[in-house]
């Protein structure tokens, strides 16, 4: 992450300036030692309980941060089959792997199960198919969806009753049926309601819903897992989850749900964006300053095809100019990239006068931000580097014009 002293903006002892004179702009600017921060904020929270935290690595998926993760005895939490092979070649063990597919080709699951990872089931089709092939052969988990609305943007609410997420709790009579039938080995039941929750009475109500059906109908767990959603700052006065304050309520409820089911089993968690979002910064430069009668427009060298989350979730991202951060003379400006498309960064954003040439960040842009990128009108997609310790890592190169052509056949017509 980024803080101004004296006037300039750094990432620890680095001057944004000099990042970009190195390795290019745009840029992706991750603080390792932010990431480490979050880790240790999370488990000190949930010390009273046996938590165990796997991140959800589809908010940033960079070996680099993963094999950051693996060194402070992080877990994984995936959604493909690729990032499974991600994961394995960062150095993950299949054990501490958690596969949660949504609608994937069967093949996929029987990939995984091959390799040893441990399966998340997400629907009554994939859970009938799992045991006509394999029985009781694998020890999964069942995703249940408790049918709560809660998140930020409804499309990355996941626990209601209109997602395609998870096996509607409804259902609870066809899971116990095939459960009997398969003799299936039931050692986790896990949930995930969505992202950025303001109120974080919601985990603590979908985690009574699993707790409930532990104690009823599954006596063989090790788990419950409760996903992620904790929600983070993107203004200085936005809404955030208290992560201690959630906690008492969580390990107090936990605990006595331990008494009632009669022996400790783990708590788990999937967080992604509380971990790594506030690490991240993305460096642009402006290319153009447009004043138009009714809007003033600052045009940078990025777009939707680097961060996409503003256009299609309304997400807030601060947006500062670091080339001119010490000025008393502000204007209002509509932050746009070089996509042919409305690809606006931010509207009606006041901030020091912009010059072409300025070097312009956006914060929070460690989760869903690169790993949602694409190379739309062509474009490349930007170096990453990761500051760590005061050192300065390149963990992706910038793709060059070879990249953009690699896998494109042209045949004479």
């Amino acid at each position: 992450m980024i803080n101004l002293r004296e006037g300039k903006y750094f990432v620890q002892h680095r001057s944004v300036e000099s990042l970009v004179e190195q390795y290019g702009s745009p840029l992706y600017v991750y603080d390792g030692n932010k990431i480490e921060e979050q880790i240790a904020k999370m488990r000190a929270a949930f010390s009273g309980v046996s938590v165990k935290l796997k991140y959800a690595c589809k908010a940033l998926t960079n070996v680099s941060i993963m094999r950051l993760m693996l060194k402070n005895n992080m877990d994984v939490d995936v959604v493909s089959i690729e990032e499974v092979q991600i994961a394995l070649q960062v150095g993950f063990k299949p054990g501490q792997i958690q596969y949660t597919p949504s609608g994937v080709a069967f093949s996929e699951i029987e990939e995984a199960l091959a390799l040893g990872i441990r399966l998340n089931i997400d629907s009554l089709n994939l859970l009938e198919w799992f045991g006509e092939k394999y029985g009781n052969a694998h020890k999964i988990a069942l995703r249940i969806n408790p049918s709560i609305l809660a998140g930020g943007n409804y499309k990355i609410s996941t626990g209601h009753a209109d997602s395609k997420f998870g096996i509607p709790v409804e259902y609870l009579d066809q899971i116990l049926e095939m459960v009997k039938k398969y003799d299936l080995q039931i050692v986790g039941i896990h949930q995930h309601n969505g992202s950025d929750f303001k109120d974080g009475e919601v985990i603590v109500k979908a985690m009574r819903i699993s707790l409930e059906l532990a104690e009823k109908h599954f006596p063989n767990l090790e788990f419950i897992d409760m996903g992620s959603g904790f929600k983070v700052a993107y203004h200085e006065d936005d809404h955030i989850t208290n992560i201690d304050l959630i906690a008492q309520d969580v390990v107090k409820e936990f605990k006595a749900f331990q008494g009632r089911y009669g022996r400790d089993i783990e708590l788990w968690f999937e967080p992604g964006k509380f971990l790594v979002s506030e690490c991240g910064t993305l460096l642009m430069t402006c290319n153009v300053v447009k004043h138009n009668p009714t809007r003033n427009f600052v045009h940078v060298d990025s777009g939707l095809n680097h961060l996409i989350r503003p256009m299609m979730y309304d997400a807030y991202q601060e947006i500062v100019n670091t080339s001119n951060a010490d000025t008393a003379e502000m204007e209002i400006y509509d932050v746009v990239g070089y996509i042919c498309e409305t690809d606006t960064f931010g509207k009606d954003r006041k901030m020091p006068v912009v010059q072409p040439g300025d070097i312009l960040a956006i914060k929070n842009a460690g989760a869903y931000c690169f790993t949602m990128s694409s190379n739309y009108n062509s474009r490349r997609k930007p170096a990453e580097i990761l500051v760590y310790n005061e050192q300065v890592h390149l963990v992706r190169e910038r793709e060059t014009m070879e990249d953009i052509m690699r896998n494109q056949i042209l045949v004479e017509l």
